[in-house]
């Protein structure tokens, strides 16, 4: 298990918008990551009031911050190169503990392709293929 500063060690986003809190398990081409989701989470000041859902696009965010953890080398910079095939499968409400999973499934001309994954309390929430490249 790796913390918050090992995850702000290989990407160079910061909160508000760092939206992996750790690590579970890392290989050289498979991470699972999480981030763990609070009701008081400014973001659902917005969406929605008294009714707060975790944002489809800030799950796909934290994928893409969880393949950038996996992908980049020190002092590169993440881009996210494209998206296919991204499909929502469940709300996600908090309090709850969102696991990024992500496989590299392909790398050509510095862009990987990656397969990945969102579970809220185990149930898959979203999934989608990635393109990631850096600079």
């Amino acid at each position: 298990m790796r913390d918050k500063e090992f995850v702000k060690e290989r990407i160079p986003h910061r909160e508000p918008f760092l939206l992996v809190d750790g690590v579970i398990s890392m290989t050289d081409s498979e991470i699972l990551a999480f981030r763990d989701l609070l009701e008081n989470d400014p973001v659902f000041e917005g969406h929605f009031p008294g009714y707060p859902i975790y944002p489809g696009v800030l799950i796909l965010e934290g994928l893409a911050q969880t393949a950038g953890i996996l992908l980049l080398k020190p002092n590169e910079t993440p881009l996210f190169a494209g998206i296919e095939r991204a499909r929502f499968k469940t709300i996600v409400r908090p309090p709850c503990r969102i696991e990024y999973s992500v496989k590299l499934i392909d790398s050509r001309m510095n862009v990987a392709k990656l397969e990945t994954s969102a579970y809220a309390e185990g149930k898959l929430a979203a999934k989608a293929i990635l393109l990631v490249s850096s600079i």
